[in-house]
């Protein structure tokens, strides 16, 4: 936990209690060892065999099979080290750092130094990913221009904001709270403050932006992962890491495609039924609007907070009682708009879980449906959710280090879906949107493996998606490089929620006319996050 001074700190709020004490002050930083991580990685295995399993109690022999998981495939992914790009679009160091210091939370005055001090180790850090990324360079991994370009984009938007740099507002913000402090004191924090951001994070991003001119360029595979040496073995170690489930490739894109064609038959059966469905208005871009569903119900976009409060009390019938905590709503800077996901959720401490935060890009949510559906993801019954109910649950801190992004953001999608039906469309309306958001959503996935493992150029991936009535090839040729930039996102979102949805039939299945929704959404939260096969053998198959 001590190797990270940002994860440690959003992980903990009081790492003494951990018995974690005058941990370092710093980001990281990128290894490209292969033999240390192998040999750390073995050598974790070897502590993890001498457990007795068939002793250990329930909650132990879970957290030795998701340990056991965790750790061999890590094993499958170290001798790939140099073809992860920490410089993904929208996943990337470079827009989600500012995001992380912006929040970083200050509960005393401890907290504050900490941050400055990790603030001038910002070059440094920079510097280790400049040399990493020198390196894929140099052994022929790195990124195409396209990502380049975007990258430096958002560096140069960010270098940009001078004295208007939120890094300087969220600062006075957060130290304004700590009580006790002189005029004096703040003035002193607040203009070491501006002279950090002056001074070491604004010529960090200034240095990543010159590395990356240099190099672009050196990228010379402008296709997908596949087109590395041994780049499809890769992509299948980035699939089973991502995604958390037990399938091939092969039988994902089979698992893909078939929803695909089921979407599809939905959307053709509601429209035949009703050919006016897809036009009829449901809610309006710039309200007040009669036409506007959402407004007729009292639901107003203009505050986030009570769709929150809306969507967690109809959550309520199919899904177990949330813990009792608070959640705020902020907006992404202007400047960052263009650079950052639609939302997303700032996970809490496990040792405090009572103030959670959830980011919106207004950029992204143009109408009430979608931002109605985005706070479901990111809240109830989505990230939100599903983390502070694990948390109240969960006893073993060790779970919090892991990363099973199939799981978490499969349950989210899995929730959003859900919460068409939770919202004051008509069921055929509802229907026909969740049904069309899981297809676009499914394009996407079935790109991403028809680009990175079977190497689909810009003309085929523009023939895939003519073939659904897409034909907007700007539109297509940027959704190729979003892909192209970070393999495997979007196979997390919707094999995650595909995987959940086969759990659900396997349940179904098991326990036929005993069958309850909230059952069955308990059971796998109480698991938590995991991989598939395990979250079947602990929640549906016992």
């Amino acid at each position: 936990m001590a190797a990270n001074t940002i994860g440690l700190h959003y992980t903990l709020k009081d790492p003494s209690a951990y018995d974690i004490v005058q941990a370092p002050v710093t980001y990281g930083s990128f290894s490209t060892n292969t033999t240390g991580m192998m040999a750390s990685l073995e050598n974790s295995l070897s502590a993890l065999s001498h457990y007795h399993y068939e002793d250990l109690t329930d909650e132990n022999k879970l957290t030795y099979d998701i340990l056991e998981s965790y750790l061999q495939t890590a094993q499958k992914g170290a001798p790939y080290l140099l073809y992860e790009e920490p410089l993904g679009e929208i996943t990337g160091i470079q827009a989600q750092l500012p995001v992380l210091l912006a929040e970083y939370p200050f509960h005393d005055i401890k907290d504050v130094d900490t941050y400055l001090s990790l603030l001038s180790c910002t070059p440094d850090y920079f510097n280790s990913l400049i040399s990493f990324e020198k390196e894929k360079a140099d052994s022929g991994l790195f990124i195409p221009d396209s990502t380049v370009d975007a990258v430096v984009d958002q560096c140069s938007s960010f270098v940009d904001m001078k004295d208007s740099n939120y890094l300087l507002t969220t600062f006075d913000e957060r130290l304004s709270k700590i009580p006790g402090l002189s005029s004096t004191v703040k003035r002193n924090y607040q203009k070491k403050n501006q002279e950090m951001i002056a001074n070491a994070v604004v010529p960090a991003y200034e240095s990543l932006i010159d590395a990356l001119l240099e190099l672009r360029g050196s990228g010379k595979n402008k296709k997908g992962v596949c087109y590395f040496p041994n780049g499809k073995e890769y992509y299948s170690y980035v699939v089973e890491r991502d995604t958390g489930s037990p399938r091939s490739v092969s039988e994902i894109k089979k698992l893909i495609h078939d929803q695909i064609s089921s979407d599809l038959l939905s959307i053709q059966t509601l429209l035949s039924k009703d050919p006016e469905l897809a036009s009829r208005p449901v809610s309006a871009e710039a309200p007040p609007d009669k036409s506007d569903i959402f407004l007729q119900n009292q639901i107003d976009r203009n505050q986030p907070e009570q769709i929150l409060t809306l969507l967690e009390q109809k959550s309520s019938a199919a899904f177990p009682a949330p813990p009792d905590v608070t959640a705020q709503v902020k907006y992404v800077p202007n400047a960052m708009e263009p650079y950052l996901s639609p939302a997303f959720y700032m996970i809490p401490a496990i040792d405090d879980q009572s103030e959670n935060v959830i980011y919106i890009n207004q950029s992204r949510n143009v109408d009430t449906l979608k931002l109605f559906t985005t706070l479901a993801h990111e809240g109830y019954p989505g990230h939100l959710y599903q983390t502070t109910y694990f948390a109240e649950k969960n006893t073993e801190p060790l779970r919090s280090i892991f990363n099973f992004s199939g799981y978490v953001e499969g349950w989210a999608t899995y929730a959003e879906m859900c919460s068409y039906y939770l919202s004051p469309l008509p069921k055929d309306q509802a229907a026909l949107f969740q049904k069309n958001g899981s297809l676009t959503l499914g394009l996407y996935a079935a790109a991403d493996i028809g680009i990175h493992y079977d190497g689909w150029s810009v003309p085929d991936t523009v023939r895939f998606f003519s073939d659904y009535g897409i034909k907007d090839t700007d539109a297509i040729q940027e959704i190729y490089n979003l892909i192209l930039s970070d393999p495997g996102n979007y196979l997390k979102y919707y094999v995650g929620y595909l995987e959940f949805m086969e759990l659900k039939k396997k349940a179904m299945k098991i326990d036929g006319d005993e069958f309850s929704q909230k059952n069955f959404h308990r059971a796998v939260l109480d698991v938590g996050p995991a991989p598939f096969d395990i979250v079947s053998k602990y929640a549906v198959d016992r």
